[in-house]
């Protein structure tokens, strides 16, 4: 399936999760928040999230500064 990622394409297998999704693309998904389709996707829901082709996900990171 296709799916935008942060702006780029990529290609996923057929029935990932987010959590999979996320768990290829990051080292640590401390301070991440996921949403799909500008719908933000609660942490207790990754696992469970089936992605979808088409579908647009941003991957966002918190960041600490001063």
């Amino acid at each position: 399936m296709k799916l935008t990622i942060n702006g780029a394409a990529r290609e996923l297998t057929d029935g990932s999760t987010l959590a999979q999704l996320l768990d290829a693309e990051l080292a640590s998904t401390r301070g991440v928040a996921a949403a799909v389709d500008g719908e933000v996707v609660p942490r207790a829901g990754w696992a469970d999230f089936a992605l979808t082709d088409g579908q647009d996900v941003e991957l966002l990171t918190a960041v600490q500064g001063g």
